[in-house]
């Protein structure tokens, strides 16, 4: 029973240390590296613990599969062993303080979580790098509208940002609940009358990528649809002086 008990706690760190080695995965943005490294932590720990479980289980069943007779005997009640329940409960302990510490450490990236911006400071967030590109994402019935103020550049079109520089995206609606979600940039952030929360990220692969509201806001709710285009840095300063000069000439 004891070589049970120490093989159960020696697996229990294996799997904790196997699964805090970093991985590597292929991500769209630095969000996305943070969420889905964590999805992977979380999944090289619960595969093996699954299949113990499974594999205790089978053995049991098999184990003792005769305990009890055909003839209406009662069965053998199970021996208490108090080191045995102490072993699991600390591996079980083991393993939450292992996930809990994994999710708030993710969970603590300002590339992974929003806040709410105060709109009685001009200053921005007090970490914002010089060069951050700015974006306004105003969500209504049944659209989303991208305004850049430091450019002077507003669409409906599409959502363009550049490669491999942070953007720091503020999120609010007009009318009732919508929400932003790009799945392959890992981001996703629900839009709320009267209030504005701050996204930040770092696109790190170019192309195209879906953007949807993902929260039920009426009858076009499945038309609220857009698309993100992370570009390189030459092709993002075209398009805003295309921007403006189209806006030029619908002034005049």
């Amino acid at each position: 029973m004891r070589s049970l008990q120490r093989a159960l706690l020696a697996a229990t760190l294996f799997l904790l240390s196997v699964a805090a080695i970093p991985t590597a995965s292929a991500a769209n943005s630095v969000t996305n590296e943070f969420i889905s490294n964590l999805n992977e932590q979380l999944l090289y720990l619960a595969v093996p613990i699954a299949v113990l479980v499974e594999g205790i289980l089978i053995y049991t069943v098999w184990r003792f599969r005769a305990n009890g007779d055909d003839d209406g005997t009662e069965p053998e009640p199970t021996r208490e062993n108090r080191q045995l329940e102490i072993t699991w409960t600390v591996a079980t302990a083991l393993v939450l303080l292992f996930v809990g510490t994994a999710s708030f450490t993710t969970l603590a990236q300002p590339s992974v979580s929003s806040i709410i911006d105060d709109p009685q400071s001009d200053d921005g967030p007090p970490d914002a790098p010089a060069d951050a590109v700015d974006v306004d994402i105003v969500a209504e019935q049944w659209e989303f509208t991208f305004e850049y103020p430091d450019e002077n550049v507003t669409t409906s079109d599409a959502l363009v940002l550049p490669e491999n520089q942070s953007v720091y995206m503020y999120v609010t609606s007009t009318d009732v609940i919508h929400s932003v979600h790009v799945p392959a940039l890992g981001l996703k952030q629900d839009a709320i009358p009267g209030e504005t929360h701050l996204l930040r990220t770092t696109a790190t692969e170019q192309g195209e990528y879906r953007l949807y509201c993902a929260e039920l806001c009426g009858q076009g709710h499945p038309e609220m649809l857009s698309t993100v285009r992370v570009v390189d840095e030459d092709e993002y300063e075209s398009w805003l002086e295309e921007q403006r000069s189209e806006s030029s000439d619908d002034g005049n």
